[in-house]
């Protein structure tokens, strides 16, 4: 008999239901903690099917629990939410509607990345997060000297050394040079952090050929082609490039009905959890790529996409959105010409 176990995972327990037979039971609550977690695993049946929502701690969950039952099963909760709304929310409630979607087979699920990716997934995102905390404490020194009537900087970067002799050298109250002292050393301390992070990200990638294949794409560095790989993971799980467009965001959206002709907007940018890694490190590589701003494959709206013949290549997104359009007129037009 089939049985289906839902839980609603927060970070001290866990609710559980079970669908068994097409009626829900509650179990109760489990400790979220290493040990709770496998004493409940070996309560489990190795036909059990568990379903989790995705949340910080889903992944450590399903590692768990992943050997005692036959599937374990992340659930995108965006989408969950929007076919199971409901005045009268629990957390019983929200374990069994998980429980009971996965049993009638309208569960979204979430790709669930092997051991590698999701290692990788979490330097990026790691890194990610040390170049905005960076980012951060440089706005804050600008925003001391501009404060204080300080002009700009004649330097090309106010924080490498020509740029540092010049700060040193302009008035300011000595509270708020003591505070930019320490911001420096910040600045410092987070750059180091840095060349190791990438050190460790390298050693992750040397021997990869995805990473090898898009660093043959112009503005592409190892960075932004880990980030990519990382948050892609397996691309043999896309059957068309179009779902792996649409899995990062970049396709536009789109409104449609009856005959009219479609109206295209901005990009949807219902991207996957991990590609948002990539705008820091984007940002960084278009701008050490100044030199090639007529070429689409360094711009901002450059969008890559695969092609049957000539494989990864990139096109400017908004040149693509207007043939896409005048081609679409075009059959419209015919398509009129034809009915009359």
């Amino acid at each position: 008999m089939r049985r289906v176990i839902g839980m609603d995972i927060h970070r001290t327990f866990a609710e559980v239901v079970f669908w068994e037979d097409g009626r829900l039971r509650h179990f109760g609550r489990v400790d979220m903690t290493r040990s709770g977690l496998e004493a409940f695993g070996r309560g489990l049946e190795k036909t059990d099917e568990i379903v989790v929502e995705a949340t910080g701690n889903a992944m450590s969950v399903v590692r768990i629990l992943e050997p005692c039952v036959a599937r374990a099963i992340v659930a995108n909760p965006m989408q969950v939410k929007a076919i199971a709304h409901a005045r009268i929310k629990t957390d019983k409630i929200d374990a069994g509607v998980l429980a009971q979607f996965q049993a009638s087979g309208f569960l979204p699920e979430v790709w669930v990345p092997d051991a590698a990716t999701e290692r990788l997934r979490r330097l990026v995102a790691r890194r990610n997060q040390i170049v905005r905390h960076r980012t951060r404490v440089k706005n804050e020194v600008h925003a001391i000297l501009q404060v204080h009537l300080v002009p700009q900087c004649p330097h090309a970067d106010l924080f490498n050394q020509r740029g540092r002799k010049w700060l040193t050298r302009q008035v300011l109250p000595e509270d708020e040079r003591l505070a930019i002292t320490r911001h420096i050393r910040e600045i410092d301390r987070l750059g180091d952090d840095l060349a190791e992070l990438d050190a460790d990200i390298a050693k992750d990638t040397i021997d990869s050929a995805d990473v090898a294949r898009l660093l043959t794409i112009t503005g592409v560095n190892v960075t932004v082609a880990s980030g990519i790989v990382a948050a892609i993971g397996d691309i043999s799980r896309f059957s068309e490039p179009q779902k792996l467009v649409s899995y990062v965001g970049l396709n536009p959206r789109v409104r449609q009905s009856c005959l009219g002709l479609a109206q295209y907007g901005r990009i949807s940018k219902s991207t996957g959890a991990s590609s948002g890694v990539l705008s820091a490190d984007s940002r960084q590589t278009r701008s050490s790529d100044r030199s090639c701003r007529s070429c689409p494959q360094a711009g901002g709206s450059g969008l890559a996409y695969a092609d049957e013949k000539t494989g990864l290549s990139l096109a400017s997104a908004s040149t693509r959105r207007c043939q896409e359009k005048a081609d679409r007129v075009e059959i419209w037009r015919t398509e009129r010409t034809r009915r009359r």
